[in-house]
């Protein structure tokens, strides 16, 4: 179950908003201290940190799960080419819905509900995080004790498992801890609060969400690469509007990170926040994911795929900065990450004479029925005799 649950928590924080870089957003109308060149250094350097840690640490966390799947005899969800393509319509479909109900109903109401709803999301994902950390923190000497929860339908020679969750005193321990944060984020909304959930988010999304194929991850991050473009920039001309940056203003729910500008002058209660949008570091994030699993089933002791894009993404997102910088627009992150993180390992695969290989890379291959086996040998014999 508890995987269940973090792969719903990772779907969720993913498929919720993939918003863009924006500048800066006032706070209960609370007058904001102008940005300074050191404010904004912090801001920013402390944001591409934040980006990469989820990166990198999920990264590893999902090859170790796609391990346990694999030896559990467990098949994980994975994402198809057609869902793949279809994603980016979904995405605007949600993106859209959300700008109209922001301009219906009052957005006060509406964030209210989102703020329970990611309440409960945010400490499931934050405890599935934290629980080895916690766990190891407890002394020995703690009484432990184990339990089992098990939930089931129907009469018991014919019933169907729900639900299957073995956990122990630790683990409430550890749900208790982010139950308290997630009370602290409920009443104050503080921006500390908002980041740990979101880094929450991004680290399960990264570890739980599986591509499967490096051809799929590319048909997702081509199609969210024109999502990202006309949404920042296209909607305006459509709509009259940003879209996407006045869903960002309005959407009060840890699904961006956000770091305040103004820290060095009014410290943790700072309001002029730059921030980054969570499909920003989960959308790259699971495809290098998937190349770092692509590393490891070469069984050559080298991640250089792996590093390659992941380098890749961390100088796009320094060049998403610095354009934003120089413009002073939003921009769209994935117009940059987009071409850094399929580029640069297509390259150096078409270089080293692995290109085949990589695309036709599948982290589980689909097996043939032996119908299908058998029908395969009766067309080969079927030529044989044309021939």
């Amino acid at each position: 179950m508890a995987d269940s649950v973090a792969e719903n928590v990772a779907s969720e924080a993913a498929a919720a908003l993939n918003e863009t870089m924006n500048g800066t957003e006032a706070v209960n109308g609370t007058a904001r201290v102008p940005s300074t060149p050191e404010g904004m250094a912090v801001a920013y350097s402390s944001l591409v940190v934040m980006a990469l840690i989820p990166i990198f640490v999920g990264a590893f966390r999902s090859v170790r799960y796609h391990k346990e799947q694999k030896e559990s005899g467990e098949k994980g969800e994975t994402m198809t080419s057609k869902d793949a393509a279809m994603f980016p319509i979904i995405a605007s479909c949600t993106l859209f819905g959300l700008y109209m109900f922001f301009q219906i109903f009052s957005k006060e109401y509406i964030n209210l509900l989102l703020a329970f709803y990611f309440f409960f999301l945010g400490v499931l994902a934050l405890a599935h995080i934290l629980s080895p950390v916690v766990n190891a923190l407890i002394p020995a000497s703690f009484p432990n004790q184990d339990y089992h929860l098990k939930f089931a339908q129907g009469k018991p020679d014919k019933e169907e498992e729900l639900m299957d969750y073995h956990f122990d005193r630790k683990d409430l321990v550890c749900l208790g801890i982010c139950t308290a944060i997630g009370v602290w984020y409920l009443m104050k909304k503080h921006w500390v609060a908002n980041n740990l959930f979101g880094l929450a988010f991004a680290l399960n999304g990264v570890e739980l969400l599986q591509l499967n194929s490096v051809t799929t991850g590319c048909i997702l991050l081509g199609g969210l690469f024109i999502y990202d473009i006309f949404w920042v920039f296209g909607s305006s001309q459509v709509f009259g509007t940003n879209v996407m940056v006045s869903v960002a203003k309005s959407f009060e729910a840890p699904i961006k990170l956000v770091f305040p500008q103004d820290i060095l002058e009014k410290g943790l209660e700072a309001n002029n926040f730059a921030m980054l949008g969570l499909g920003d570091i989960v959308i790259p994030g699971i495809f290098i994911a998937l190349l770092l699993r692509f590393d490891v089933s070469l069984k050559k002791d080298s991640k250089l795929y792996f590093y390659c894009s992941f380098i890749a993404y961390f100088v796009g997102l320094l060049v998403t900065i610095f354009i934003m910088h120089v413009f002073k627009h939003a921009q769209p992150a994935l117009l940059y990450l987009v071409p850094a993180c399929v580029g640069a390992p297509l390259f150096v695969a078409l270089v080293k004479g692995e290109l085949v290989q990589m695309s036709g890379y599948e982290d589980s291959p689909e097996e043939k029925t032996a119908e299908g086996t058998a029908n395969d040998k009766e067309g080969k014999q079927e030529v044989k005799k044309d021939k």
